[in-house]
């Protein structure tokens, strides 16, 4: 099944980008450090050329501290500015240092304009919290939480361009889909559920083999069994007995998610080995 999402709101938002753009001096692009790759618009990299940029890699309390490492140093081999962050547990001087020495050029009585962008559901709003040190958008897991740009003043010479998460209307391939369906880019009420938990099930076991069994107390690895077996250990039953498989994916998805089942990446960066 095709996993797409491109609501109007989105296409709307990115022409709405694409006006601001002048205006704005910094580009703080934010990926999920959990599928560096698949979690960066393709389209945006067009549009940001020429503009100083940094990727931050959010959620990196979530992905494997050595795969995220091997992909800033792949990152930074290509000459990208990047580095690894989390809003829920990182001080701002962490962002504002890289910030401050690539826009050093810049006069400081003039003060910085700085735009953040991203897919959504990659932790944008709450990057823009920590920065401001305060909460000054909404934060929620639910993708589309910001539909609207909003200038925040940061700081008394920084000012913050918040704008709504852009996804692109159609993914090179559909593995592309499944991750960012797993990491929650992509609303659920739009998902083939059973699918990406199966996938998801199916790449966990070939980067943590053992997480699925000891988070779920399962007797077995069998990937036909491990939706059955996570509806029967929580107690989801439909009416008549019948185990509720679409809970159950559910219920998958969102622990990996939060991080209750370990610090797992999704995809590694070209030419480095597996390795959690």
């Amino acid at each position: 099944m095709t996993i797409q999402w491109f609501p109007g709101h989105m296409a709307k938002a990115r022409r709405e980008l694409e006006v601001r753009l002048p205006q704005v001096d910094f580009v703080l692009e934010i990926a999920d450090a959990r599928a560096p790759a698949a979690s960066r618009n393709p389209s945006l990299a067009r549009m940001l050329s020429g503009k100083l940029h940094l990727l931050v890699l959010n959620k990196a309390d979530l992905a494997s501290p050595l795969m995220t490492d091997q992909w800033l140093r792949s990152l930074r081999a290509e000459g990208m500015e990047a580095i690894a962050f989390s809003a829920s547990a990182d001080r701002p001087r962490k962002l504002l240092q890289p910030i401050q020495r690539l826009s050093s050029s810049r006069s400081a009585a003039k003060g910085l304009r700085l735009l953040v962008v991203g897919i959504p559901n990659v932790g944008k709003s709450a990057v823009i919290n920590k920065l401001a040190g305060r909460r000054r958008t909404a934060v929620g897991a639910r993708p589309g939480i910001t539909r609207s740009q909003q200038w925040i003043r940061a700081a008394k010479n920084l000012m913050i361009l918040d704008t709504p998460g852009i996804l692109w209307p159609k993914f090179a391939d559909q593995e592309t889909g499944y991750k960012l369906a797993a990491i929650g880019a992509i609303r659920t009420e739009v998902l083939p559920l059973q699918e990406v938990a199966l996938w998801l099930a199916r790449r966990l076991q070939d980067l943590a083999p053992s997480t699925l069994m000891t988070t779920y107390d399962l007797p077995s690895d069998d990937l036909a069994a491990i939706l059955p077996g996570i509806a029967k250990r929580r107690g989801l039953f439909l009416s008549g007995g019948k185990l509720n498989i679409e809970q159950a994916a559910d219920v998958l998805l969102r622990e990996y998610q939060q991080g209750k089942l370990g610090r797992v990446s999704l995809e590694q960066a070209e030419g480095e080995g597996t390795g959690l």
